[in-house]
């Protein structure tokens, strides 16, 4: 019989169901193996085991079926929980302990869900990468001296190297699907709005939406269906389960099946054309060539889509970096420094916008929004590189130069901003590795509310190219 670690998310679920593991059990399974090889990886910033009996008493109370019932999760260190660390990545905030939940750690604690710790980001989640000066980097399990990217580089490590089932993230430019994609995962980035409370419309400009990074597509639906709190109906071990309706219901369903032809598009180019001389990595483009060739010989319809009306974005999209940064709670000197250089760079800038700029870089990204979803509105789902390099070494990232800073995080993964300012929801699928072991993905992005389509061809890919399979070395 196959370790608990190397059965999928679902699977463990239904284990659970049948009483061939209790969740203490699995629990127990997991923080050994947090023990046993989170000091390489880096992957955790807090390990909650003392607070694991309490925890598996609420979960034991409540009726079985719950979603999510007893099976592990991890909080990103942005989010969080009473009585544990909050450090948001930073040494201004090293000491600080949450004194209340936060709405989505309710949510899956309503779930179900068993936290077994904080998982490690970059400072304010302001970076596609996990290297903050207050701890230590977060690294790849596929290789360990490659980052896991960011900001949810430590939810993606964990999954990867199989130290959880899967892990809740968040995505305000690409930080769900960029730790997802370099970690050989599925990351979901839902669309605006769909995550009750996680949606995007409280935040400046509708960018941060919460969502799952797993190993497989239902893996990620089961998560996803927790967080906007969907009742999947029972599962048994034939996968027997109500059917949803195509848009509506359930996404589970719909990872299960992966059913339906669609009519696709390849974008050519990306938003920040305009800004620099993009290159792409031979295997970035390799894993665009075989999604291609697969999702073709499987029937779905695939064209070409030049992007249009984003010349404004670059100047845009950074515009809103800088100010997102204003609200990092640093105000004495002697608080500012302690942010890390280019936060601190970052936070001076935002501050110092004008309200007028503000407004007037709102209503063009409402523009570009609104151009878009027109452009993509022929297709069900679009197609790009997930990243146009392979996983950056640890220490790539200049520490001095916030413009260095920034063009290193864009050239890394160019297609992955533009979809939190146009609130479309979009899927990281790990179809290819190069020949050193490498993950290399690629992204597809839906209609608003298009979920379920994006999970039944992911479903369809993952029948076929089976990267589920794959294992970290540091996980064998």
């Amino acid at each position: 019989m196959a370790d608990l670690h190397e059965l999928t998310a679902l699977e463990q679920w239904q284990m659970l169901q049948r009483d061939e593991v209790s969740p203490t059990e699995l629990a127990r399974h997991y923080l050994d193996r947090i023990e046993r090889l989170d000091g390489e990886i880096g992957a955790f910033t807090t390990v909650a085991a003392g607070s694991l009996p309490g925890r598996i008493a609420a979960v034991e109370a409540m009726p079985r079926t719950a979603a999510l019932w007893g099976l592990p999760v991890g909080d990103k260190d942005l989010v969080a929980r009473a009585g544990l660390p909050t450090r948001y990545g930073s040494r201004l905030t090293a000491d600080l302990v949450a004194s209340t939940d936060d709405e989505l750690v309710t949510v899956l604690d309503r779930a179900g869900a068993v936290s077994l710790g904080k998982t490690a980001t970059p400072e304010f989640g302001l970076y596609g990468y996990t290297e903050p000066l207050g701890g230590p980097p977060t690294r790849n399990p596929w290789a360990l001296d490659r980052g896991a990217a960011g900001s949810s580089g430590g939810a993606a490590a964990a999954v990867a190297a199989r130290l959880l089932p899967f892990a809740p993230g968040s995505d305000g430019g690409g930080s769900i699907r960029i730790p997802a994609a370099a970690c050989g995962l599925v990351g979901l980035k839902p669309s605006r709005g769909l995550v009750p409370v996680a949606s995007g419309v409280d935040k400046l400009a509708g960018l941060v939406v919460s969502g799952p990074i797993a190993r497989t597509v239902a893996d990620a639906a089961l998560l996803l269906d927790a967080m906007i709190e969907r009742v999947h109906g029972r599962i048994d071990h034939h996968f027997t389960l109500r059917a949803p309706d195509l848009d509506d219901g359930p996404l589970l369903g719909h990872a299960i099946r992966g059913e339906g032809r669609f009519q696709l598009a390849v974008l050519d180019g990306s938003p920040w054309d305009s800004a620099f001389d993009l290159r792409y990595d031979p295997d970035a483009l390799a894993a665009v060539d075989l999604a291609v060739q697969t999702l073709s010989a499987m029937g779905h319809g695939v064209d070409e889509l030049t992007l249009r009306d984003a010349d404004r974005y670059p100047a845009d999209f950074t515009t809103i970096w800088h100010a997102s940064a204003a609200g990092v709670p640093a105000s004495t000197e002697g608080e500012l420094a302690l942010l890390e250089p280019i936060t601190r760079a970052l936070v001076e800038r935002g501050r110092s916008l004008r309200a007028t700029t503000l407004l007037e870089t709102l209503a063009s990204l409402h523009r570009f929004e609104r151009s878009v979803l027109a452009q993509f509105a022929p297709f069900d789902a679009v197609i790009t590189p997930a990243l146009a390099e392979t996983p950056r070494p640890v220490g790539w990232y200049d520490a001095t130069s916030p413009e260095r800073n920034f063009e290193q995080q864009v050239r890394y993964a160019p297609h992955t901003s533009f979809l939190n300012a146009t609130g479309l929801p979009a899927i990281t699928l790990p179809v290819h590795q190069t020949v050193d072991g490498l993950p290399m993905g690629v992204q597809l992005i839906g209609r608003p509310g298009g979920e379920a389509t994006l999970l039944a061809l992911g479903a369809q890919l993952e029948r076929r190219l089976r990267w589920q399979d794959r294992v970290p070395p540091i996980a064998r």
